[in-house]
């Protein structure tokens, strides 16, 4: 699953995300989402969470619970 879609996210799910330093090379960083920042419903380089450990990126991949 994708993370364009806010519907798709879901506090405590486990997601890959690009960070901002990170948008050059596409490097993935995997975490658990702690909370959604992207407030439209949509986002075409995916939604904006903050992990459990404070780090903040765009969801690339969304792992099954």
């Amino acid at each position: 699953m994708n993370g364009e879609k806010r519907n798709n996210i879901k506090p405590g799910m486990e997601v890959d995300i690009v960070l901002k330093q990170d948008q050059r090379t596409g490097k993935l960083t995997r975490g658990t989402v702690k909370d959604l920042l992207t407030k439209s419903l949509n986002h075409p380089h995916g939604i904006k969470v903050r992990l459990q450990d404070g780090q903040v990126g765009r969801v690339k991949h969304i792992y099954p619970e």
